[in-house]
């Protein structure tokens, strides 16, 4: 079984260093070490040639950092993961003891994270996190078609995925969607880098004004007097 693999990087020093450190050779602690790497990389921890005998579901897992969080988690349990994703973990064991398993349930907590059992919470939790993934991770741009995206990664009718996340989280898939889009509008104009202009057409938004009236509807403020406000606080993605 070869090493773990983080994915594609562009740099061949990260490529060199990332091995180097994987392989024991470097000083610098390994979970430093991927903390400093793991922006570069792709948000999915994969060990090749090895095939997955159980899948795990996890809740809250909503960035690269989770990602790490879990990974680690697993190594101090002596779990062996296939590949680590937002909301997913394939194991080389087929079965966990209840002991481990209560020791694994116990760490996620802690973490503020929490693994899932029934499929209708899989499912919700899955809508949650590529919704998450394409609005804060993927970096792609101009509009999207949600429901055929949604329907593609999930492999169920979109009216039916639709209607049970209402009925389980008490807000419409849209309006999650739209939360979602203005919290990334928020963290684009606290950075300052990019136009208003710019931001509507990032997150597919056919004017200012439209992303305007919906980030004024969801804050209480509009984007200019929020960019003044440095003071107010962002929201955590798991929460909206």
């Amino acid at each position: 079984m070869q090493g773990p693999i983080w994915g594609h990087t562009n740099s061949r020093a990260l490529n060199s260093f990332t091995q180097t450190f994987l392989a024991g050779s470097c000083s610098v602690n390994k979970w430093t070490a991927m903390l400093i790497l793991w922006p570069c990389l792709s948000p999915i921890y994969k060990i090749t040639n090895t095939q997955p005998e159980m899948k795990i579901y996890i809740k809250n897992m909503v960035c690269n950092r989770c990602i790490m969080a879990v990974s680690k988690v697993l190594a101090d349990l002596d779990l062996h993961p296939v590949y680590v994703e937002l909301g997913v973990v394939d194991l080389t064991q087929n079965e966990l003891p209840s002991e481990k398993q209560s020791k694994l349930d116990n760490a996620l907590l802690n973490l503020g994270f929490e693994r899932i059992d029934d499929r209708k919470s899989r499912l919700i939790e899955k809508i949650k996190t590529t919704v998450i993934n394409h609005i804060h991770q993927s970096g792609e741009e101009s509009a999207l078609n949600w429901s055929s995206l949604i329907t593609d990664e999930l492999h169920y009718e979109y009216n039916y995925l639709s209607n049970l996340f209402s009925s389980v989280e008490g807000i419409t898939l849209e309006q999650y969607i739209l939360r979602q889009k203005i919290e990334k509008v928020k963290e684009l104009l606290t950075y300052d880098e990019l136009t208003l202009s710019e931001i509507a057409w990032k997150l597919g938004y056919n004017s200012v004004a439209h992303l305007s009236s919906q980030f004024r509807k969801i804050t209480g403020f509009s984007p200019s007097n929020f960019k003044k406000m440095r003071n107010i606080s962002r929201q955590s993605l798991d929460n909206l």
